[in-house]
């Protein structure tokens, strides 16, 4: 709750200054006579063993590419003997690694990943003769060693990346680009190394990602609209339509853009659409996502069927939807942001991610992410319990497990 009240670590307010209320600087008493000024600073805290034990493996787990650190892969087990794709450098699963470096002032194995990814971008991909669009970020990649010539006298290392094409399921990531101009942000931010988001590449690698989420469609909303298995969830989980998790990191990523974009004539167009798309996007997830004991008996009360500019009850949700579990389940204080809107159809499972990225945005309003932490609280052994945070909440069960993950056994 206290990043709600403007107490935000420090990586909340590098990523996104400008969001909250500016501290009051500390009132810094006289400094004392030089004779009673203490030998040295204080002592830096020593890690635990814990702490030395998680850093060694996260070591173990990093990639090198000619010789450079370009990354950490997804999983990192020696007794594992069917890796598929685990020893891929993921660059969803790489975003938490790279913070820890970045904290820790390990900043060259984050630069690396950034242009090696960005590279990346530009190559072709193609599934059964179609290619989706070029900006586009692999899900992952892999580093490979091939024979120069037919003698197998000399090797090199290539990069051979994942854009879905091989991925089971073939779902393209969405989320791999939003990341990416996240954790961009981030290192700018932490590292105070501008140049790197203001050189060529970069800029038109930021700019092809966000053509490809700004670009017109059919879709009547300012939420991205994605497949099944398309983010962080990446099995069928009934998440397809606008998931909360995707519409979280969009925002972020606008606002991470729109503090990176060189400003001249060129990105005028793509600034203000960006701005107008933020504007939408916050209302729409604010106002039609969040759910709390006053918005069921709103919901209650819908009138169904409306043809009309001024209906209240704007996507047709009929009260029926509204599962027998929830009403007992959230509490009279406290809310949150459902996992998917539709029309005629809300998703009220509890998202963790999205929630959670939500209130490190400001997506959420103050009153909404403070209602969020509250019910988090309030249903602690639901959510969390004996794991560090559960996915989602509930879990299905029986025919609906069946139907909606397709009877997949590694959902279970």
């Amino acid at each position: 709750r206290s990043a709600v009240a403007g107490n935000l670590p420090f990586f909340d307010r590098v990523l996104f200054p400008g969001s909250f209320p500016p501290e009051t600087p500390p009132v810094e008493d006289p400094a004392p006579p030089a004779d009673e000024r203490p030998a040295s600073a204080s002592p830096v805290r020593e890690e635990t063993e814990t702490e030395r034990e998680a850093w060694r493996l996260l070591r173990r787990a990093v990639v090198s590419y000619c010789g450079e650190p370009v990354g950490t892969v997804a999983a990192e087990d020696p007794e594992c003997t069917e890796m598929l794709n685990y020893d891929q450098v993921f660059i969803r699963d790489f975003v938490p690694s790279a913070l820890a470096f970045l904290m820790r002032g390990e900043t060259e194995i984050v630069r690396n990943f950034l242009l090696h990814t960005l590279q990346l971008q530009s190559w072709e991909k193609t599934v059964d003769c179609y290619s989706p669009g070029q900006g586009l970020m692999p899900a992952s990649f892999k580093i490979r060693t091939v024979p120069l010539d037919e003698n197998n006298e000399a090797f090199e290392e290539i990069l051979d990346p994942d854009f879905g094409e091989s991925a089971i399921g073939r779902v393209a990531p969405v989320d791999s680009g939003l990341w990416w101009i996240i954790l961009l942000r981030a290192y700018c931010k932490i590292t105070g190394d501008y140049s790197l988001q203001e050189r060529v590449d970069v800029q038109t690698g930021i700019k092809l990602i966000l053509s490809l989420c700004l670009s017109d469609g059919f879709d009547m909303f300012p939420t991205l609209l994605v497949t099944d298995g398309s983010c962080m969830i990446d099995r069928r989980m009934g998440i397809h339509g606008h998931p909360l998790e995707i519409q979280a990191l969009f925002y972020s990523a606008l606002r991470c853009s729109r503090e990176m974009i060189v400003m001249n004539e060129g990105s005028k167009h793509l600034l203000r659409a960006i701005n107008n798309r933020l504007s939408a996007l916050s209302f729409h997830i604010r106002e039609y996502y969040w759910v709390d004991m006053n918005k069921i008996n709103e919901i209650y009360r819908y009138k169904t069927e409306e043809y009309s500019h001024d209906a209240t009850n704007k996507f047709n949700i009929y009260p029926e939807q509204i599962p027998s579990w929830l009403v007992d389940w959230i509490p009279e204080k406290g809310g949150y942001l459902i996992g998917n809107l539709q029309p005629a159809h809300m998703d009220f499972r509890f998202f963790s991610l999205g929630n959670l990225w939500a209130i490190s945005s400001s997506l959420t309003t103050p009153t909404q992410a403070e209602g969020i932490l509250s019910l988090i609280e309030e249903k602690w052994d639901d959510l969390v319990a004996n794991m560090p945070v559960k996915i989602c909440y509930p879990a299905m069960e029986y025919d609906e497990w069946r139907i909606i993950t397709g009877s997949d056994p590694k959902n279970t």
